[in-house]
């Protein structure tokens, strides 16, 4: 079989590359197809090497090739599939190579082709065990390492304070792409595994004496209508999106919302959303919440410049007060009747529904009656989760 085997390993190495994608792949191409012929040569020769003898079908030696190479594939965030259709066309090939070359010997029997092929298939199939072992192996200890970095940033996020290039450093470590606002989720303890799962690297989770916090990157897995779908019939409780520097403060009006409704989830196993109790907590005296909350009703309009943000808002607030009457905001204002609906045309443009909205009305009278000038200025909140 000697002589036919170098004609095998480049047949088996031309067929895995015309069949798997990743040889298409300019930059991976020439590392895989050197895994690839590595483990087919190796594999190979040490079956031949086996003929004859009572030694164990992989040696340290040997094996260790086969466990790096699995290894390797993990490291460089690819599957083992590569290597496994290598290994089962090498199994084929394998096989014809021997019946072909005892043929030029002396006719083989039924018996003896069974016989060989139990043989080549036993051998593969060790092989293949250690290359899916050193895959395992290398994922465990990269989740391990990835756990311990998500851990780190859960902590400086949680605690607050730190310096912005050091938690920029470790959301890049975590694997977040950008450092932009969260959205954290209060959880049941016995939550924390499965969400630790579900979000990988969209979300880092801290678990606590008493429950979790899950905090969710920015993004589409953070939206509303995502977290209603994702934690239908769980018990938590979803915090409003904000800036990532100021997480511990959503953590806390998360926590004052799970109060308010009797703990996580409250007394029904269903999500509860802190954007829908913010006006209570800011009618109980929380200065966060109503913070939040101005920020999130007053978003449309943070792109103005002061003077026109300023004019339509007095002018909201005057036309909610007086439940839309253009006559009797006029005369407050001492404007035109027309400048009047000039402006509401405008507001609706930027509000939308919400001037239609009872419960939209009575958080934006809450929010214009306290509103600080800095109130719905660029940069100074965020929009709702969704």
């Amino acid at each position: 079989m000697r002589p036919h085997l170098g004609t095998t390993v480049d047949s088996v190495i031309a067929t895995v590359s015309e069949a798997a994608p990743i040889f298409a792949a300019k930059g991976e191409a020439a590392k895989v197809g050197r895994d690839a012929f590595t483990a087919t040569q190796t594999g190979l020769e040490h079956f031949l090497d086996l003929v004859g003898t009572d030694d164990p079908a992989l040696p340290p030696h040997v094996r260790d090739v086969f466990v790096g190479l699995g290894a390797a594939e993990a490291r460089e965030d690819r599957g083992p599939e590569v290597l496994l259709t290598t290994l089962r066309l090498a199994s084929r090939l394998l096989l014809r190579t021997a019946v072909t070359s005892f043929s030029g010997v002396r006719p083989v029997t039924t018996e003896e082709i069974v016989y060989i092929a139990d043989a080549i298939t036993a051998y593969v199939d060790e092989l293949a065990a250690a290359t899916t072992d050193g895959f395992a192996l290398q994922v465990r200890e990269k989740a391990g390492e990835g756990g311990r970095l998500r851990r780190r940033l859960a902590e400086l996020l949680l605690r607050g304070s730190a310096p912005e290039s050091v938690v920029a450093t470790a959301a890049t470590a975590a694997g977040w792409r950008t450092l932009d606002a969260v959205v954290p989720v209060l959880l049941p303890l016995d939550e924390a595994r499965d969400a630790r799962f579900r979000y990988a690297t969209d979300g880092i989770v801290a678990e606590r004496v008493r429950d979790a916090v899950l905090l969710i990157r920015d993004g589409p897995r953070a939206g509303r209508a995502h977290l209603a779908q994702a934690w239908a019939g769980r018990a938590v409780v979803v915090g409003p999106r904000i800036a990532w520097d100021r997480a511990p403060e959503a953590v806390r009006l998360t926590e004052l919302v799970a109060e308010l409704v009797g703990g996580p989830g409250g007394p029904t196993d269903e999500p509860v959303f802190a954007d829908d109790h913010l006006a209570a907590l800011a009618l109980r005296g929380e200065p966060g919440a109503l913070t939040v909350l101005a920020a999130r009703r007053l978003a449309p309009l943070a792109g103005l410049r002061d003077v026109q943000r300023d004019r339509l808002l007095t002018t909201l607030g005057s036309w909610l007060l007086h439940w839309g009457s253009r006559s009797e905001v006029a005369a407050e204002l001492f404007v035109h009747p027309q400048t009047v609906t000039y402006r509401i045309t405008q507001l609706r443009e930027l509000l939308g529904d919400a001037l239609d909205d009872p419960v939209a009305r009575f958080e934006l009278q809450l929010v214009l009656a306290y509103r600080p000038a800095s109130v719905g200025r660029p940069g100074d909140g965020n929009a709702p989760a969704g």
